[in-house]
């Protein structure tokens, strides 16, 4: 066999050797330079653990997602009717404590209302329908009920309430509570791996952490037309969670 053949196919068997073991590798440096070093071991140490903290607290703020629909035959006498409305509505809103710093126009939208014409096969423009949608933060929630009722009496039936949702104002005053959840359930899910692989548990080396407070979501219908009681709020309760990703090193 040719002496070059089989030095060629030697070298490609042991690049497979030295890349699963680990290690750095010296190749030979490009016009007779020195040797390049390559490190080939990309191999995570340590035993990477999750932890998950939950706290579970009343809600302090509801946020009130609320507006005005009108239809007229033209764009003015539409826009008119809503502007009106919503004056009243805000009215209310500042009425019954809402600040107005807390009150945020979401949506505003101006469209068509067609309806289809047989005799011609076509749509024709029938009027004009004007939406206009704030959002409410309401800070003291024992006033939401009282807030709807009062929106709703002032905006007609022109008003439409899509949703209220609840949500802390300030989540980090709860965040340690969570976070020492987190971390006792990483440490414990991790000692556990330890044990299992026979190792014994090192100090963390690398610590990451995420927080999550989803709002509370109700829909909240409304018919303004019919003598309805009082509207009746209940926030209920919500859970604030933090996790974390913590990586422990092992002892020998």
């Amino acid at each position: 066999m040719n002496k070059k053949l089989l030095i060629i196919g030697l070298v490609a068997l042991l690049v497979p050797v030295i890349a699963f073991t680990g290690c750095k590798v010296s190749m030979p440096g490009g016009s007779g330079g020195p040797p390049i070093e390559v490190n080939v071991n990309n191999q995570q140490e340590g035993i990477w653990s999750s932890g998950e903290g939950k706290v579970t607290v009343t809600p302090d703020i509801a946020t009130l997602s609320l507006g005005i629909e009108a239809q007229a035959a033209t764009i003015s006498d539409a826009q008119s009717e809503a502007q009106s409305a919503m004056d009243r509505v805000m009215d209310a809103l500042d009425t019954n404590g809402v600040a107005e710093k807390d009150i945020q126009t979401q949506y505003f939208n101006i469209s068509q209302i067609t309806s289809w014409d047989d005799k011609n096969q076509q749509e024709i423009v029938i009027g004009y329908r004007v939406t206009n949608t704030v959002s409410a933060k309401i800070r003291d929630v024992t006033k939401a009920g009282i807030v709807i009722d009062a929106v709703a009496l002032a905006g007609g039936d022109l008003t439409r309430v899509n949703y209220i949702s609840f949500s802390v104002d300030d989540p980090t005053r709860y965040h340690d509570e969570a976070r020492d959840k987190a971390m006792a359930d990483a440490r414990g899910k991790a000692e556990q791996l330890a044990s299992l692989a026979e190792v014994k548990l090192g100090k963390p080396i690398y610590i990451s952490e995420s927080s999550y407070s989803p709002p509370v979501y109700r829909e909240v219908p409304v018919e303004p037309a019919a003598p309805t009681p009082a509207t009746s709020i209940s926030p209920g309760e919500m859970e604030i969670t933090l996790n974390v990703q913590v990586v422990y090193s092992i002892i020998d």
